[in-house]
């Protein structure tokens, strides 16, 4: 990385990026690690790995070239919060259950937030975050104060009620109170998840993985038969999409 950094003999595009310009595709790597764990394929995975270490070679680099650390503190860094987070391994303390560890994880967490001046319940959950899964935390930190459904029912009664509202919303015909109830809604089902253990980005993968697949049984179902959509009324095409839910294109990567 420090050959393809170099002023004078570099890169031309890697010289170009800066941390914003990079990001996007350290997100994009990530999910693409999620993708090939998913599929179960190693090889693959062994690739996207080396994918998304080299954007943290690309930061790292970049942050060493503005005078403010470098690889090594990266790797140093994470080290000493890991022996940090687990005197239970690396100290006297004592851990009897995965449960136990989760707990002390957090408190661990919320001390190091404390000490750095972030005090306030909602402080460090990431902006860039996905929406989805940027609400599930939001809805899982506030639940350590106390802010929280006793049980699921009340979750599951809060999504009721935001579906009234987006009705009353959509009776308005005003587009702004519109998108906020959906948002509202969007949030409320995130919480649900969350109560019932559900992470709702992973949910959603799955189901859009789900959907891509019964649609794809779907349109062969219009290619075999001439491949023109507009001969085929709404009712038709659910029957395809019956069909598609029999033949078990439900299956997750």
């Amino acid at each position: 990385m420090a050959r393809l950094r170099d002023p004078e003999t570099g890169c031309p595009w890697d010289l170009e990026q800066d941390f914003r310009s990079i990001a996007p595709y350290t997100i994009e790597e990530a999910y693409e690690v999620a993708e090939a764990i998913d599929r179960g394929d190693l090889s693959h995975l062994r690739e996207e790995l080396g994918d998304l270490l080299l954007q943290v070679v690309f930061h790292a680099r970049m942050a060493e070239e503005a005078g403010a650390f470098d690889f090594e503190a990266v790797a140093t860094g994470i080290t000493d919060k890991m022996v940090r987070r687990h005197p239970h391994v690396f100290g006297d303390a004592a851990v009897a259950t995965a449960a136990a560890q989760t707990a002390a994880w957090e408190a661990h967490k919320q001390e190091e937030r404390q000490t750095a001046g972030a005090a306030a319940v909602l402080a460090g959950v990431g902006l860039a975050l996905p929406a989805l899964l940027r609400a599930h935390k939001l809805c899982k930190r506030a639940s350590r104060v106390g802010f929280d459904w006793p049980d699921a029912a009340g979750a599951r009664l809060k999504v009721v009620e935001e579906l009234a509202e987006l009705a009353d919303a959509e009776q308005s015909a005003d587009s702004a109170a519109i998108e906020e109830e959906v948002g509202d809604l969007l949030f409320a089902t995130a919480n649900l998840a969350r109560k019932l253990g559900v992470n709702p980005e992973e949910a959603l993968r799955r189901a859009n993985h789900k959907f891509e697949g019964r649609f794809a049984m779907v349109e062969g179902e219009v290619r075999a038969r001439g491949g023109d959509w507009s001969a085929f009324d709404l009712d038709t095409l659910d029957e395809f999409w019956a069909l598609a839910k029999r033949r078990g294109a439900s299956s997750t990567p």
